[in-house]
């Protein structure tokens, strides 16, 4: 059984090399968008920065490969220009080039976009994003490509922002914020 994009009820969405080749209905509503506005278009025109766009790049790349499934936490934007937490799912169909093909399944999240979560750097709101999904410095290090210390020293900085005690207050900040 096989199903085409459009009968799928999530939004979702099919990119090569960075570029939407086709998405559903779904997936250009959550952005504000008509689906023929996204088609052929590139995946940065969703991000509110362009270094955004290009991080979250090299994070995927490093872990998308061999067809596993990966997945973040990430600000996005919309045509009118809001911005929205979403948790983006994808998986490779070349293990050789995981944006040769990829399909993306986008959710968006009830977390909203704070004036301190809006104040972190990308950096810190990228490290955060990792901590809350449980991960140690050292996985944090290795998947963004930072040493050891600089991911300590992220979290600590984190912790004192936030106001936060320790790093599973940290992470429940986060998650209470959805």
């Amino acid at each position: 059984m096989q199903f085409s994009l459009a009968e799928i009820p999530v939004p979702m969405v099919f990119a090569t090399h960075r570029i939407i080749r086709d998405c559903n209905e779904q997936f250009a509503a959550l952005f504000g968008f008509a689906r023929h506005e996204l088609i052929d278009q590139s995946f940065s025109r969703l991000y509110p920065k362009l270094a955004d766009f290009v991080r979250t790049g090299h994070m995927w790349r490093s872990n998308l490969q061999g067809g596993h499934v990966y997945y973040d936490e990430r600000i996005m934007i919309t045509a009118a220009s809001l911005r929205f937490w979403c948790k983006v799912n994808g998986r490779s169909r070349n293990a050789a080039d995981p944006f040769a093909e990829a399909l993306y399944c986008f959710e968006p999240m009830n977390r909203a976009v704070t004036e301190a979560s809006m104040t972190l750097t990308d950096r810190q709101r990228q490290v955060l994003t990792l901590v809350a999904q449980g991960k140690t410095n050292a996985a944090i290090a290795a998947e963004i490509g930072l040493s050891r210390r600089t991911v300590e020293a992220h979290r600590q900085r984190l912790i004192r922002a936030t106001g936060a005690r320790n790093s599973a207050e940290l992470a429940a900040w986060f998650v209470a914020s959805r």
